[in-house]
């Protein structure tokens, strides 16, 4: 009788393939036709937008009363606007993911986006992180917004990202409701170690995540991995922080290296130099909030044509049902 000896045991080991969870399932197989290319070869990457005003980031929570919203000085039509003027200008699609309580206020600005031939999406009604929601306040919160962006917009709204990146361990319940209330996919986790959010052991690529129904994908924001370590590479302030041609070469890592599309976001709030400041910011919040942002538009007109870019639900159709 042969005996199995450890070292043969290692050797098998090592020669089986890796047993792979429903959640790691890879959105582009390797068998498959590949990511979405442009007329030049180069892999598209999805460019989205978080439609929110400079007052409503989690960064400065703390210091602007929600009670308050109406009375700051409002700048995110105007921004919007801008954003859009560079998009037609550079030929670049894009996914907007909108806070309800911008399009409750600037119904014009929504219909202007779809117009434009971007994708609408949802990024909850007034910016409350998913994990200080109850289930079922979560799915007050989304099903109200949905409606409201999908009547104000004419439009089917599948997609959606929470706030501050708010989808995790915490919330365990989150994919399920948001299927169950008629998106079809997610794009709210940052699989990095951040103090304000991350969860750097989630999948980096689009996956379906176990709590979810069939059909029901999570795009994660783009990280390059270095030594099995997760870096950021999706922009907001890291794109502001990092110089250009380090930021341009993960993301040519992702593209030429793993072959796998990109996720970029950024805010309007971020091509506005001249936003009003708060005094008495903590220091870490005061510089994550106004770093570089008078450099933004110029790094983000050189972004949109060095790389491919186009609508989420176009560089991963298989996001969208097909009767949607």
């Amino acid at each position: 009788m042969n005996q199995i000896t450890p070292a043969a045991t290692a050797a098998r080991a090592r020669a089986a393939p890796p047993p792979v969870s429903r959640r790691e399932v890879p959105l582009a197989a390797p068998s498959g036709p590949g990511p979405k290319r442009d007329a030049r070869g180069r892999i598209v990457n999805a460019m989205t937008v978080d439609v929110e005003d400079w007052f409503q980031v989690q960064a400065l929570s703390a210091h602007v009363d929600r009670d308050s919203w109406d009375l700051q000085n409002r700048r995110v039509e105007r921004n919007t606007d801008r954003i859009l003027d560079l998009f037609a200008e550079a030929g670049v699609s894009a996914t907007f993911f909108t806070l309800g309580w911008v399009a409750e206020r600037y119904p014009l600005l929504v219909r202007r986006i779809v117009d434009a031939g971007h994708e609408l999406a949802s990024h909850g009604l007034a910016h409350v992180p998913v994990h200080a929601q109850s289930a079922d306040a979560f799915r007050r919160d989304i099903r109200h917004t949905k409606a409201l962006l999908e009547d104000t917009g004419g439009v089917a709204v599948h997609g959606y990202r929470a706030a501050t990146f708010s989808i995790g361990s915490r919330t365990p319940w989150a994919h399920q409701v948001l299927a169950e209330e008629g998106h079809s996919y997610s794009s709210s986790i940052n699989p990095i170690r951040h103090d304000l959010y991350g969860a750097p052991d989630a999948p980096r690529f689009p996956h379906c995540p176990r709590e979810a129904p069939d059909g029901f994908w999570e795009v994660p924001m783009t990280t390059v991995q270095v030594r099995g370590r997760n870096f950021p590479c999706a922009g907001g302030g890291f794109f502001r922080l990092l110089p250009y041609a380090v930021f341009r070469a993960g993301l040519r890592r992702v593209n030429l290296g793993e072959e796998r599309p990109a996720v970029f976001y950024f805010h309007p709030w971020e091509v506005d130099p001249g936003q009003p400041r708060i005094s008495g910011l903590p220091w870490r919040s005061a510089f994550r909030h106004t770093v570089n942002l008078g450099r933004t538009e110029a790094r983000l007109t050189r972004l949109l044509r060095d790389f491919a870019w186009d609508r989420m639900d176009r560089v991963h159709p298989e996001l969208v049902p097909a009767d949607g």
